[in-house]
């Protein structure tokens, strides 16, 4: 979809609301990368969304004229986001992850992990085991991560655990929405203390990995968010360490473990020098998630203690 040139004042169109929305966003100081990383499509999907309008719309949306009340919206919701610097997902109650779309509000995190990626890739070429039965998505927050691998792996079984009870109640909401409800099941777990003894194929995790320092910096949308969903000690791996001790147990014999811990990798490469990380590369964007397969973890477990 293509800018306008129509600078006016109140917008009549779509194209005109569109613009008028990109203007005040690229002149605010909004800070992206809460499911977009740009200013053009920020407005994009805000409007398209308040227009009720499918985000993949061409140009011939263009035109179209909008309610009184459509307009009004927009403005309340542009100037929240611009002025109280609220990320637009929270503001729609909606955010999209792996091409699904996903309830979304302050009992969790925004769903942005490039661990789409991988599900939409059926977990190749990292992943040699048989077809996956069973994948556990480790606090999974919103639930976005096993409930976008349960809806393209239909023959999955996947098991949602976090210690977030409000998290947990979002993850079922979006389960139900997304018709998952048969093959998804919710733990209110730490880790993988209340877990059944299941071996899994995979265990994707998201867990908590904001060092302090970077909690400290973060941009103003990012504390809406739920300070426990980010932050994870002085170094940002007090979660990912009892996670790397405790998940061969858990895992299939040729089961396979996936960590994002996004800019504290570093940190983790230094505290395990010896543990050889596969740091996934994608093609759409994002950094610091590794994997390891159960017998690497088996094999390195002393070096994990």
């Amino acid at each position: 979809m293509s800018h306008t040139a129509d600078n006016t004042s109140v917008p009549e169109t779509v194209g005109q609301a569109l613009q008028y929305c990109f203007n005040a966003l690229e002149a605010s100081d909004a800070c992206y990368g809460h499911g977009t990383d740009n200013p053009w499509d920020e407005a994009v999907q805000l409007v398209l969304t308040v227009a009720d309008l499918p985000l993949d719309a061409d140009d011939s949306v263009l035109p179209l004229p909008l309610a009184s009340t459509a307009v009004e919206r927009i403005e309340l919701l542009l100037r929240r986001r611009i002025d109280e610097h609220v990320p637009l997902p929270y503001l729609l109650g909606r955010a999209w992850f792996a091409g699904l779309e996903f309830a979304c509000d302050r009992r969790a995190l925004i769903p942005r992990s490039p661990i789409a990626e991988l599900i939409l890739n059926d977990y190749q070429p990292w992943y040699a085991g048989p077809p996956p039965r069973r994948l556990l998505d480790l606090c999974c927050g919103g639930g976005s991560i096993g409930l976008a691998a349960a809806h393209y792996q239909p023959a999955l079984q996947v098991d949602l655990a976090d210690l977030d009870e409000d998290a947990l109640a979002l993850a079922r909401v979006n389960a139900a929405r997304l018709g998952l409800e048969a093959r998804v099941s919710c733990h209110h777990s730490d880790l993988f203390d209340a877990l059944p003894r299941e071996r899994y194929d995979l265990i994707l995790s998201n867990p908590p990995y904001v060092d302090a320092q970077d909690l400290a910096d973060m941009p103003a949308e990012y504390h809406h968010e739920p300070e426990r969903g980010l932050a994870s000690g002085p170094d940002g791996l007090q979660l990912t360490r009892r996670i790397l001790t405790a998940a061969a147990e858990f895992l299939a014999p040729q089961g396979l473990l996936v960590v994002e811990v996004g800019n504290s990798w570093e940190a983790l490469e230094q505290a395990y020098p010896r543990v050889p990380f596969t740091w996934l590369e994608f093609a759409h964007g994002g950094h610091g998630v590794f994997a390891l397969t159960r017998r690497e973890l088996q094999d390195y477990g002393a070096s994990l203690r």
